[in-house]
């Protein structure tokens, strides 16, 4: 399976505060179509990483 390459400002942005990690966007995560169970800040999938359940 090929994953359609990130772009950026569209697929994730730079967090500045947390020493340049990538921030996925909701709409990155939606375009994958599948939760990666890592606890990304914008997941559309409500995983939660301290349960390891789904939310929604």
């Amino acid at each position: 399976m090929f994953e359609k390459p990130i772009t950026s400002e569209e697929d994730y942005y730079t967090n500045e505060n947390e020493e340049g990690y990538r921030v996925f966007t909701e709409k990155y995560h939606l375009k994958r179509g599948y939760c990666c169970k890592s606890g990304c800040k914008h997941c559309p999938f409500g995983y939660d990483k301290k349960t390891d359940s789904m939310k929604r």
